[in-house]
């Protein structure tokens, strides 16, 4: 499980994704919408499940670069390191909704939502992570909390949702994932 292991007391935590068991249902969509906005609300969801080519989609959600490169890059010292979780937490009352953080991420995963006076970013749910929690009880398990890896691991996983999804799409269609 590239040097993971199930969460331990002090490691910070980490969203692991098994691409070949996600289904695309966007539960966890839902469930992150519900937890932090009260409604459904997928734009708000800090959680997004790409899904450009049939059957291959890809669940995205901020991997707590090792570096921070979104907590470095605000000038209003809006965004900052949990240190129980290791998740990124937004300040609502210093976020000026600037960018920087969204040009910082190799992915540009946080989130300027229309309606939102500050950035969204995934805080892990401050250690309960509700998109985790509901795709293992209905059975999927394309989601596990774990301990977060050290070193560069967490990069690897920062690859363009589009053409990871055309992989697996190819894998598909040529026979070689069922």
């Amino acid at each position: 499980m590239f040097g993971c292991t199930i969460l331990s007391e002090r490691a910070y935590q980490w969203i692991l994704v098994d691409l070949f068991k996600c289904t695309g249902c966007q539960l966890c969509v839902i469930a992150c919408s519900l937890h932090h906005e009260h409604t459904v609300w997928p734009e708000a969801s800090r959680i997004t499940v790409y899904e450009p080519y049939p059957g291959a989609p890809v669940p995205i959600t901020c991997v707590q670069c090792d570096d921070y490169p979104c907590v470095n890059s605000c000038p209003f010292n809006a965004l900052s390191v949990d240190g129980r979780t290791g998740a990124v937490v937004v300040d609502e009352s210093k976020c000026t909704l600037c960018g920087n953080c969204k040009a910082a991420c190799p992915l540009g995963i946080p989130k300027i939502v229309p309606g939102k006076p500050y950035v969204l970013i995934c805080d892990l749910c401050r250690g309960d992570p509700q998109c985790v929690r509901v795709c293992n009880e209905v059975g999927y398990g394309a989601l596990k909390l774990v301990s977060k890896p050290e070193g560069g691991t967490v990069k690897s996983f920062l690859r363009d949702p589009y053409e990871v999804s055309k992989s697996l799409y190819e894998r598909i269609i040529a026979g070689e994932l069922k």
